[in-house]
């Protein structure tokens, strides 16, 4: 009976040994596939380091280019505060013997009226004039400065009204605004800016001039920053110019002249007299619904190398949006032109 025992005993034994040996063999696969899962963890992670390292590497190297970029848009804004400054005070300057100049053209006038009243009355009580008084006559052309001296100091005022209204306007468009909101009348805002790009509004050889059609509406001075107001006309118009440009390569002088290049101009209040709406149309080249998209966006521009920045938009948008709480809106057709809207609070 005891041998009974004994033997079945060991076969459990037997058993368990087996079983603990199959327990083993599948604990060292284990152990195995787990060394495996924690080498491939291992280098998984020595892989993500590594990554995190040149992403942290070329964050600190985008950091700089930043700090840098910021650095010179510093500069710049500083240096072009003291352009603005520098423009504000050279048109200062120019009206000091500009006023000289305009102060003296009227008794100038005068005076040359009253010696050419002189030359008649001499003319009239000595009819007979001495052979070298009437050859002196007939060298300088008497007649001929007569005629043309009134028409050289009328050329001369206007020539002084001009540079006057020059002055005027780059004072206007180079202000160093304040930090608070001023009250300005936008049609001079308008006016001024259209002065300063007179030169590219006129005719030339290839096109005739550009027809600028201002209709204003009644609005009274708004809160606004002027000068940057004016840098946002200054970009509008300057576009629409650039569009005019464009949309007459490949006509001649006489095409163009048929269909004139035009930009319209127009203010007005809204329905509820709250906002002014200005309008500032053009009959170029249009853009497409993508462009439109696009066109307030930083980074984008359609200009080529060495024609501008082509952010102007984009600071227009900015201009008006965060720095005067209105909205800048665009509609265009492809080949029709294109028309910006305005809207700025009046209170």
């Amino acid at each position: 009976m005891e041998f009974l025992d004994y033997q079945q005993e060991n076969k459990e034994l037997k058993k368990a040994n087996r079983i603990l040996q199959k327990q083993l063999e599948r604990s060292e696969v284990d152990r195995v596939k787990l060394e495996e899962t924690n080498e491939k963890k291992e280098y998984l992670l020595r892989k993500v380091i590594t990554e995190l390292k040149e992403y942290q590497n070329n964050l600190e190297e985008r950091s700089h280019e930043l700090e840098m970029m910021l650095l010179n848009l510093q500069i710049m804004q500083n240096k072009m505060s003291s352009l603005g400054s520098l423009v504000a005070d050279v048109a200062h300057e120019i009206n000091n013997p500009l006023g000289f100049i305009e102060g003296n053209l009227t008794p100038a006038q005068e005076y040359i009226q009253n010696l050419l009243h002189l030359i008649d009355l001499y003319q009239e009580t000595y009819p007979q004039a001495s052979q070298e008084i009437q050859e002196i006559i007939k060298r300088m052309d008497l007649e001929y400065v007569r005629e043309d001296l009134p028409k050289l100091i009328s050329s001369m005022r206007e020539g002084t009204n001009r540079i006057s209204n020059i002055s005027s306007s780059l004072r206007t468009f180079s202000r160093i605004d304040t930090e608070q909101k001023v009250l300005f009348n936008l049609h001079e805002c308008i006016d001024n800016t259209l002065f300063i790009l007179k030169h590219r509004l006129k005719d030339n050889k290839i096109r005739p001039t550009i027809q600028v059609v201002k209709s204003y509406g009644d609005i009274p001075p708004i809160p606004c920053f002027p000068g940057q107001l004016s840098q946002v006309f200054m970009n509008l118009l300057a576009n629409a110019i650039d569009a005019l440009d464009e949309s007459n390569s490949g006509l001649g002088f006489d095409e163009i002249k048929k269909s004139p290049n035009q930009i319209i101009i127009h203010t007005a209040r809204n329905k509820d007299e709250n906002q002014a709406l200005i309008s500032i149309q053009d009959n170029g080249v249009g853009m497409s619904p993508d462009i439109q998209q696009k066109m307030f966006s930083h980074l984008f521009t359609t200009k080529p190398v060495g024609k501008g920045t082509g952010l102007g938009l984009s600071i227009a948008y900015q201009i008006i949006v965060q720095k005067h709480r209105g909205t800048l809106e665009v509609k265009s057709v492809l080949g029709k032109g294109s028309e910006f809207i305005i809207s700025i609070p009046i209170f």
